[in-house]
């Protein structure tokens, strides 16, 4: 998604959303519960498949049954409800209490398999995962309130590379489920078509719909992909027949958490670029609904980010920041208030609680979530180079970098075996073998020797395509 667009003005919030005093800041109004319901529901649509495309796409790659891959949708649905009620409603100092969506990052997919990658079964990763999670969410809290001074040393050169390697890394993952999870082998006519016309009825929808509507776009296309594979025998509704009505997602299912430190390292990586990310959309949130997000509230909804991602992994979810996606809907229906997102949250949570909804999603076939994952990831790398464009490339070392670094974060998508080399230690090959966090240190680390070190030189993009606000990233 692109930059939101920047007010000068807030604009008028409609007259349904004006129950209260006209002193109350429009974020702060309590919509009446017809709309309250309306407008949090069209939330959870804007954010539904960012949330359960993360655990889809690990719960594929270990090779999960679909009872499993059920109880990681829910569990992400559970554990983004509750990041988004302790950022819009929050307590003590933490949250940024404004209209803002928390979920399970994108971001956090690559390093995830990377890790899955050095253990011989891979169902044995989800301990560690979530060993590092809990602890990159926890070192991500301490850092909250001096993140602010940080963030100079993720300008858009760095940003926009990480945010490129995000998609570029997990494009291959869709390709390998047009081919049903096997990437070694052809894939078959009848995988093809059903990817294909998955990804027509998105784009199709996507140029034909307005609002609501072409916002579940994505959502729409997976269940009219799964409608059309019903014929060809690629369903399979074992996971719904199993799935209980009511169930709660138990703590450690998938066993203690295990801290290793080559894991922790690369999760840690993560924690910073998700920060990083919400910084940049919160910032682009203020504007839109009139209230500034200074140090305090950006302080408090990196808190919320951060304790939601620690408390994730206890009901075994994964690491949680922004859904700038929401950010795009508030500015399109000018609804500001907190508690329409709350209410987002809240849904969430009751969905999370219910594994009969959760397994719907793990029926649609690999070819179908491919299909739509050529659009979800490709957008994700689009965001990047979009970032990319106002970096200045053509000043001072900033295309050299972006070179560089981009580079270095394709090598292992490029080749998995890259770094398969017994004389690098297990520690630093984890974060090789990510692309997103080699090419995230790779940038950070030569946007400092170029841009800062020394002071030999101030590279800025020029004002001219500076844009106004940091864009924020679709996941």
């Amino acid at each position: 998604m692109g930059a939101a667009p920047r007010f000068t003005e807030p604009s008028p919030e409609p007259a349904a959303d004006t129950d209260d005093t006209d002193d109350v800041h429009p974020v702060d109004r309590l919509p009446r519960p017809g709309r309250l319901i309306t407008t949090g529901f069209q939330h959870v649509a804007a954010s539904y498949a960012g949330v359960v495309a993360p655990p889809l796409v690990l719960g594929a790659y270990l090779g999960l049954s679909p009872l499993e891959i059920t109880f990681l949708v829910g569990a992400s649905l559970f554990t983004a409800g509750i990041a988004t009620l302790l950022q819009t409603i929050g307590f003590w100092k933490v949250g940024a209490r404004m209209p803002f969506v928390n979920g399970v990052s994108f971001a956090g997919v690559a390093p995830m398999l990377a890790i899955a990658d050095t253990q011989t079964d891979k169902k044995d990763a989800l301990p560690i995962i979530f060993g590092a999670v809990i602890v990159a969410g926890a070192l991500g809290f301490l850092l909250a309130p001096s993140f602010c001074k940080l963030v100079r040393f993720f300008p858009p050169i760095v940003s926009g590379t990480v945010i490129t390697l995000i998609g570029v890394t997990l494009l291959p993952v869709s390709f390998g489920w047009i081919q049903g999870g096997h990437p070694e082998k052809p894939t078959s006519l009848t995988n093809l078509g059903l990817a294909g016309a998955t990804l027509l009825i998105v784009l199709v929808l996507r140029r034909l719909l307005r609002g609501f509507l072409q916002q579940i776009a994505i959502l729409l296309g997976l269940i009219a992909g799964t409608f059309l594979a019903i014929p060809a025998g690629a369903v399979d509704f074992t996971a719904t027949r199993h799935a209980a009505v009511i169930g709660f997602p138990t703590p450690f299912h998938f066993g203690s958490p295990q801290f290793e430190a080559a894991a922790i390292v690369s999760m840690c990586i993560l924690m910073l670029v998700c920060m990083t990310e919400s910084t940049a959309d919160m910032l682009a949130l203020g504007e839109i609904v009139g209230r500034e997000a200074d140090e305090k509230v950006i302080a408090g909804g990196l808190r919320a980010d951060t304790l939601g991602t620690a408390l994730s992994p206890l009901f075994n979810g994964f690491a949680n920041s922004a859904f700038a996606q929401n950010v795009g809907l508030v500015a399109l229906t000018k609804v500001r208030s907190r508690y329409t997102v709350a209410a987002c949250g809240l849904m969430f949570v009751l969905l999370g609680l219910s594994p009969v909804f959760a397994s719907l999603i793990a029926v649609v076939p690999q070819p179908v979530l491919g299909g739509a994952g050529i659009v979800l990831f490709g957008t994700v790398a689009a965001s990047g180079v979009n970032v990319l464009r106002t970096a200045g490339l053509e000043q001072g070392d900033n295309l050299l970098i972006a070179a560089t670094s981009l580079g270095m974060g394709l090598i292992p998508v490029v080749s998995r075996t890259f770094y398969d080399n017994t004389a690098i230690p297990e520690t630093l090959k984890i974060i090789l073998d990510s692309g997103v966090s080699a090419g995230c240190l790779t940038a950070v680390v030569l946007n400092l020797a170029f841009n800062h070190l020394g002071h030999r030189r101030a590279v800025t993009a020029p004002e001219a395509v500076v844009p106004e606000q940091p864009v924020p990233v679709v996941r």
